[in-house]
């Protein structure tokens, strides 16, 4: 049982980290979300967003990130 509450600590943690995260990068790159190719479609009381172009470019940043670190470990 304390495996599986190790487990719910760490993944807490690293959804706090992450919030913070987004946070802090909301506010040195306000141009996130608002990028040409993230799709908004609002209507009388629904609004759509899907923010294409910043997830795949966040996509790419962290690919690289993650590879150079794997490489830097081996």
């Amino acid at each position: 049982m304390s495996g599986t509450g190790r487990l719910l600590m760490a993944a807490g943690a690293v959804l706090l980290a992450a919030g913070a995260l987004l946070y802090v990068l909301g506010t040195i790159f306000p141009m996130l979300g608002k990028l040409p190719g993230d799709i908004a479609v609002t209507r009388k009381n629904v609004t759509l967003f899907f923010p294409l172009t910043t997830m795949i470019i966040v996509s790419v940043v962290l690919t690289i990130i993650i590879n150079l670190i794997s490489r830097w470990i081996k």
